[in-house]
C-alpha cells in the first residue's frame, strides 16, 4: 500500500480532485499556506498496483511534474472505499505484486551510488576478491561480493530502456563498462604487486589454487547464474523486496572472474584471462538480457502512450541483439564444456583400463590412485600426463607393467599422453 501525497499548482485543484473522484479514491485536503506557486496538498492512499495508472489519469488531465508528488509506503489503511478499490486493481498475475514505473525509476536510481563511491567501492571489492582468490578463501571472495555496487548500474540499463528513460540507460551501461574495466584493472595490479613483492610463494601455479582455478576454464553452467542474477534482480525491484542478497548473486557473476582475469595477466597466463575475461563479458550482457526480458513481462511500459510502440520495438532489438552475442560467447564456453567432458570421458576410459589390465595381467596389483594432469593451453585444456599409483608385494618389480598401461591409455587420447606409474608397497597383516 502507498501513501500519495500530491502538491496541487495553482488552478488545477478541481482538475485532480475529479480525477480522484472519478477513480473513487477517497483524500484529504489541506490548504498550503507557504505562499509559493501550491494552493493545497492531497492525500490518498492507493493500493501498490494502482499507483501507476492513477498518477497517470493525472497526468493525462493535465496534471505535470511540477505538481510535485511523493509516495511512501503505508503499513495499513481501513476503509471500505479502500478495499474496493484494491479489489478493482488486483487481476491474479504477476503485475499485481510490482511497484509502479515512477517508483522503479526512483529505485533504480538509489541503488547506483555516486560516481566517486562507485569507484571506491569496485576496486575495494576487486582487491578483496584477488585477496580471496589468491588465499584460496571462499569466505573472503563473498566478503568481496558484499561489497560490490553492481546492482543499480546492472538493473539501471535494462529499466531505462523499457521505461524510455535514456539518462538511466546511458548511466547504466556507462557504469557497467567502467566496473568491469576498474575491476579487471584492480585486480591485475595488486597480483602484480603481490608476485614482485614474493607475498605469495614464487613460482605459484594459479591452476593449483581452486578458487582460481574453477574461473579460468569457465563451462555454459556459469550462464545459470547471471541469467537467474538478471531476473532475480529485476523481480525484487519491482516488487519493492530488499535487492542485498541479490546484489551479491550478480556480483557473485561478475567480480571473480574479474579478479581471476586480472590475476591471470599478472602472472602472464593470457590464455587463463580470455577464459575469464569472457566469462565476465558473458555475465554482463546475460544479466541485462534477462533484466529486460523480465522488466517487458512484467508490464512496464514509457510514461507516453506515444513511445510505448517505438520503444517496444527498441527492446525487441536489444533482446534480439543481447541474445545473440550472448549465444556466440556461449559458443566459447560452449567448447569449453567440450573439452571438460571429453577429459572427464577420458579419465573415466584410463581408469577403467588400468583396472581391466591389473584384473586380466596383474592379479597380485590394486589401483591405489589415478591423477591426469592436464597442460597449460588455457581454457582449452588437454590431459599432458597420467599418473598411475599401483599397491603390491613387497620386493617385487614389473618393468612391463608402464608399457602396457601406456598402450591401453593413449588408444583413448587423441595426441600422445605420457604415463607414469608409481609403484607402492603394500605389507599385509
Amino acid at each position: 500500500m502507498r501513501l500519495v501525497q500530491l502538491m496541487v499548482p495553482t488552478g488545477a485543484r478541481e482538475t485532480i480532485l475529479g480525477v480522484l473522484d472519478d477513480e473513487e479514491v477517497d483524500y484529504a485536503v489541506t490548504d498550503e499556506t507557504s505562499g509559493r506557486e501550491y494552493t493545497a496538498v492531497v492525500y490518498f492512499p492507493l493500493p501498490s498496483q494502482a499507483v501507476e495508472p492513477v498518477l497517470d489519469s493525472l497526468q493525462e488531465a493535465g496534471i505535470e511534474d511540477d505538481a510535485y508528488t511523493v509516495v511512501v509506503d503505508a503499513e495499513t489503511v481501513i476503509a471500505r472505499k479502500f478495499d474496493a478499490l484494491q479489489d478493482r486493481y488486483e487481476n491474479g498475475d504477476v503485475e499485481d505484486d510490482r511497484i509502479s514505473r515512477q517508483e522503479l525509476r526512483a529505485e533504480a536510481e538509489e541503488l547506483t551510488p555516486s560516481f566517486p563511491v562507485y569507484v571506491v567501492m569496485t576496486v575495494i571489492s576487486a582487491l578483496v576478491a584477488t585477496a580471496g582468490l589468491l588465499l584460496d578463501s571462499p569466505a573472503v571472495v563473498v566478503g568481496s561480493m558484499v561489497i560490490a555496487p553492481l546492482i543499480g548500474p546492472a538493473l539501471g540499463a535494462s529499466i531505462g530502456t523499457v521505461i524510455d528513460e535514456p539518462e538511466l540507460l546511458i548511466d547504466g551501461a556507462k557504469y557497467q563498462a567502467l566496473g568491469v574495466g576498474l575491476a579487471i584493472g584492480s585486480a591485475a595490479a595488486m597480483a602484480w604487486f603481490v608476485r614482485v613483492t614474493h607475498v605469495v610463494p614464487p613460482g605459484m601455479d594459479i591452476a593449483e589454487v581452486g578458487e582460481i582455478s574453477e574461473r579460468l576454464a569457465p563451462d555454459l553452467l556459469s550462464l545459470v547464474i547471471a541469467l537467474g542474477a538478471g531476473v532475480a534482480g529485476v523481480l525484487s525491484v519491482s516488487t519493492g523486496v530488499s535487492v542485498a542478497l541479490v546484489g551479491v548473486m550478480i556480483a557473485a557473476a561478475l567480480i571473480p572472474p574479474a579478479a581471476a582475469a586480472g590475476i591471470s595477466l599478472a602472472f602472464g597466463h593470457p590464455g587463463a584471462a580470455l577464459g575469464s575475461t569472457v566469462l565476465v563479458f558473458v555475465n554482463v550482457l546475460s544479466v541485462n538480457l534477462a533484466g529486460l526480458v523480465t522488466l517487458w513481462y512484467t508490464g512496464y511500459r514509457p510514461e507516453s502512450l506515444f513511445a510505448v510502440e517505438p520503444t517496444q520495438k527498441r527492446v525487441r532489438r536489444e533482446i534480439a541483439g543481447l541474445a545473440l552475442v550472448v549465444l556466440v560467447f556461449s559458443a566459447f564456453l560452449g567448447g569449453i564444456t567440450y573439452s571438460s567432458f571429453q577429459t572427464g570421458s577420458f579419465e573415466q576410459d584410463a581408469r577403467d583400463e588400468v583396472e581391466l589390465a591389473l584384473d586380466e595381467e596383474y592379479e597380485e596389483l590394486q589401483l591405489i590412485e589415478l591423477q591426469v594432469e592436464l597442460g597449460d593451453d588455457y581454457p582449452f585444456r588437454e590431459p599432458e600426463r597420467v599418473v598411475v599409483t599401483v599397491g603390491g608385494p613387497p620386493g617385487e618389480s614389473y618393468p612391463a607393467l608402464a608399457d602396457l598401461l601406456h598402450e591401453r591409455i593413449n588408444s583413448h587420447a587423441d595426441g600422445s599422453v605420457a604415463v607414469e606409474v608409481r609403484y607402492v608397497e603394500v605389507i599385509e597383516n
